[in-house]
């Protein structure tokens, strides 16, 4: 992996498995998006008194010329007993479909798609001109 990577624990215990979880999907994420010129996840612990524990996973991650793509997967209050490793999956998926997103704004497919022309008014008689209207080949003979 070429993207410098940087990964950080709040209220949670590093461990190396988690970290090689982590590195195993930014090396998909580089696989997928090569732009990147750095990659930053938080993996954080919220303790809650009805809930238990919540864990919060940001993912910043830097594109050339550009702003960074921040992702933070923060699990729906059905889900708040989310195990770390379903919350690390589920934030690495969302971080791959917002950099698809990004990758086709970038090459401009996205915009040559949403751009695409409409047919063009037609100005009738209130707008001032008359509808342009030709002549079919029955009423030329």
């Amino acid at each position: 992996m070429s993207t410098p990577l940087e990964i950080a624990f709040q209220g949670v215990e590093k461990s190396r498995a988690l970290e090689a979880k982590i590195a195993e999907r930014m090396v998909r994420l580089e696989k997928h998006f090569d732009r990147m010129t750095y990659a930053r996840v938080v993996v954080a612990a919220h303790r809650h008194s009805h809930k238990g524990r919540i864990y919060q996973i940001k993912i910043e991650i830097g594109i050339p010329d550009h702003a960074p793509v921040v992702v933070t997967h923060e699990p729906e209050v059905s889900h708040a007993r989310e195990d770390l490793l379903t919350a690390i999956r589920e934030a690495f998926d969302a971080t791959l479909r917002r950099l698809d997103d990004t990758a086709a704004r970038l090459s401009g497919t996205a915009k040559a798609e949403r751009g695409r022309r409409r047919p063009s008014r037609k100005r009738t008689s209130a707008e001032g001109t008359e509808p342009d209207t030709a002549p079919d080949e029955s009423e030329r003979s």
